[in-house]
C-alpha cells in the first residue's frame, strides 16, 4: 500500500497540474518557467477519483475485485459527478450506481468495449501495489481493473501497458538514470501485450530518439486528443521512459505535449514517481494539488 500511496501521489499531481493547463496562460507560463504555475490547490479530476477506487479495493480486498471496484467507481462518481468525466463515463456510471451489473452496462455504453484512455489513466497505485510480483500477475490484475469499464482489447492493453511501465519503473528506481534501463523499459512492456494497435504505437515509440523534440515526437505517436488507448499509451510512455529520474521535466514535457493534458500527466506522473519516490516530486507541487481524501 506504501507503493501505491506513492504511485497515487504521482498520478494526482499531474492530473491536477494538467487540469490547471488546460487554461491558455497557465500553460504558456510553463513554457517559460517549469515552476511558473498558479498556486494551488489544483482541483484532482475523473482521473484521481478512479484511481482512488483502484487503491481502496486493493486496500480491502488485496487484489482486484471487479463486482467490488464497479460499485466503488458507482458511489464516487455519484459522490462527485462533476469532476470531469467523459459523456459515456457518465452513462456507465449512472447504470451501475442503479445496480446494473457491470458488465451488461459496459456493453450497453460501449458495444464491442470501451478502448478510450481511461483504463490507463487510474491504474498506477496497481502498478505500485503488485510491483514486486512477477509480471504476468501484474497484467493479469490491470487486465481486471480495465475490464469492469473497458472491455476492448486497445483498452485492455493500455491498462496492461501502463501498469508494467509502473512495476518496471519501481524494480529498476535504483538505476533509473541508466540510459539502458529506460530503453529496456519498451521491451518488458512489448513483452505483455497483444497484438494491435497500442502494441504497434509502443513499438513505434521505442525506436524514437530520445533528444527529439515533443513537437516532432506527437506527430507521430499522438498526444491522447483521441482519449484512446492507442493515442494515448505510447506517446506517455515515450515521455516517462525518456525522464524516468526526473518527475518535474517528465511533467512539464508531457503538458507540453498538449492533448488530453490531465490525463497524460497522470499516467507519466504515476510511471516516474515510482521510480523517484515521493521525494522526486516537488514539494510545492504536493502542497499545491488538492488534498486527497484516502479511506
Amino acid at each position: 500500500m506504501a507503493r501505491a500511496a506513492v504511485a497515487l501521489d504521482g498520478l494526482s499531481v499531474g492530473d491536477a497540474l494538467g487540469e490547471t493547463c488546460f487554461r491558455d496562460h497557465n500553460w504558456e507560463a510553463l513554457q517559460e518557467d517549469p515552476r511558473a504555475t498558479t498556486r494551488g490547490p489544483w482541483p484532482f479530476t475523473d482521473d484521481t477519483v478512479m484511481a482512488l477506487g483502484i487503491y481502496e479495493v486493493l486496500y480491502e480486498c488485496g487484489t482486484i475485485d471487479q463486482d467490488r471496484l464497479a460499485r466503488v467507481f458507482a458511489a464516487r462518481y455519484a459522490a462527485q459527478p462533476w469532476r470531469g468525466y467523459g459523456a459515456g463515463a457518465h452513462r456507465l456510471l449512472k447504470q451501475l450506481g442503479g445496480d446494473v451489473y457491470w458488465g451488461t452496462a459496459a456493453e450497453l455504453v460501449f458495444p464491442g468495449g470501451s478502448y478510450g484512455n481511461g483504463s490507463a489513466m487510474r491504474i498506477a497505485p496497481l502498478a505500485g501495489y503488485f510491483a514486486e510480483d512477477d509480471y504476468t500477475t501484474i497484467a493479469h490484475q490491470a487486465r481486471l481493473s480495465a475490464g469492469v469499464t473497458h472491455a476492448h482489447p486497445e483498452g485492455l492493453a493500455g491498462a496492461v501497458a501502463t501498469a508494467v511501465a509502473g512495476a518496471y519503473a519501481w524494480r529498476n528506481r535504483d538505476r533509473r538514470a541508466d540510459p539502458q534501463v529506460k530503453r529496456d523499459l519498451f521491451d518488458e512492456v512489448l513483452a505483455h501485450l497483444p497484438r494491435g494497435d497500442v502494441m504497434r504505437g509502443v513499438e513505434h515509440a521505442a525506436l524514437l530518439d530520445f533528444g527529439l523534440s515533443i513537437e516532432t515526437v506527437v506527430p507521430l505517436i499522438g498526444n491522447g486528443r483521441g482519449i484512446t488507448c492507442q493515442d494515448t499509451v505510447p506517446f506517455c510512455l515515450w515521455v516517462a521512459a525518456n525522464h524516468l529520474d526526473d518527475y518535474q521535466t517528465a511533467l512539464v514535457r508531457t503538458i507540453r505535449g498538449g492533448g488530453d493534458i490531465d490525463t497524460n500527466a497522470a499516467v507519466v506522473g504515476g510511471i516516474v514517481a515510482l521510480a523517484t519516490g515521493r521525494a522526486g516530486i516537488p514539494k510545492d507541487w504536493l502542497d499545491d494539488r488538492e488534498q486527497l481524501v484516502i479511506e
